[in-house]
């Protein structure tokens, strides 16, 4: 047995080193907890999330009945709360998905009441000046749904006709200007939420709904009737999709990015986007039969955030 005796200035140097040890661990917790900026280190202190959801925006964002949210960018959004808490290593991240409308979508997000949406939310440079948006997940035209029968083939033929779309959407932007330039002299009803303005036509009351061609299939979809419907018309301008979140919050547009990007380059998007533009959905079970355009294939192979002039 050997027995060590210590002097005081070995005690001191021992001490001295568990203390250095001690503090750096703690400065490191420290700095660690100072890296967190705006929607993360909101996420962090609070212990949840709170995200945006369309309740007619099939097939990309809708509800089943009371707050069951599904669609396409609905899972893109889980993608990105599960590499949340995989980042802060917060595994038991709790969510609340709070429904909302085109009109109210960008208030919400700059009063804090949401921290980020995927739904189907076009990117434009307008919109920049306001929130700020992630790599874009889908590119579409606007166009018409319409009964095969009605006579509509394209948006010269609703001269002087009632028409609905969506309050607060670039296709009211752009058909009201349309309306204007051209002269034709069209009623644009326009309604709170897609379904609603889906229902004018499928009451009579509108001839068309104007939309994002994407969203048109999922009404039609949708529908009791698919067969009756069709989406017509020379696409009155093209659009990128992204997710939208608060403005210069660097470290949390990374984070999304990243997560979309790598869906993109594993490929893992297109499995995503077969189970919802081209295989049955809920809730009739109806499948789009939407395949990839040569636009979004372009975007998958090469992401970027930029809005489509």
């Amino acid at each position: 047995m050997v027995i060590r005796i210590f002097s005081m200035d070995h005690l001191m140097k021992a001490l001295n080193t568990a203390g250095l040890i001690l503090f750096a661990a703690l400065l490191a917790g420290s700095a660690q907890s100072q890296e967190l900026t705006g929607t993360l280190k909101k996420i962090k202190d609070s212990g949840t999330i709170t995200l945006g959801a369309r309740e007619s925006s099939a097939p990309f964002s809708y509800s089943l009945g009371g707050t069951q949210f599904v669609g396409f960018s609905v899972d893109l959004m889980m993608k990105v709360v599960d590499r949340i808490k995989s980042e802060l290593k917060m595994p038991e991240l709790k969510y609340t998905i709070i429904p909302f409308t085109a009109q109210n979508r960008i208030p919400l997000i700059q009063n804090g009441t949401l921290d980020f949406e995927c739904s189907s939310t076009t990117n434009t440079p307008e919109r920049q000046q306001q929130v700020s948006f992630s790599t874009s997940f889908f590119v579409i035209g606007t166009r018409l749904l319409t009964a095969k029968d009605s006579g509509i083939k394209d948006f010269v033929d609703l001269k002087g006709k009632n028409m609905s779309t969506t309050a607060g959407t670039t296709s009211e932007r752009l058909i009201n200007k349309y309306n204007e330039d051209k002269n034709m002299g069209m009623n644009v009803m326009a309604a709170r939420e897609n379904t609603q303005s889906f229902l004018a036509v499928d009451s009579g009351r509108a001839v068309a709904f104007m939309m994002d061609d994407a969203i048109l299939f999922g009404e039609r979809a949708k529908s009791k009737n698919p067969e009756k419907w069709i989406v017509v018309g020379t696409p009155m301008s093209r659009e990128a999709y992204g997710c939208m979140m608060r403005k210069d919050d660097a470290p949390f547009k990374k984070l999304v990015d990243s997560t979309l990007t790598d869906l993109m380059k594993s490929g893992e998007i297109n499995k995503l986007y077969t189970k919802w533009f081209e295989e049955p959905i809920p809730p009739r079970n109806t499948s789009l039969a939407f395949p990839q355009s040569d636009d979004i294939k372009a975007l998958y192979a090469n992401p970027n955030d930029q809005a489509i002039q």
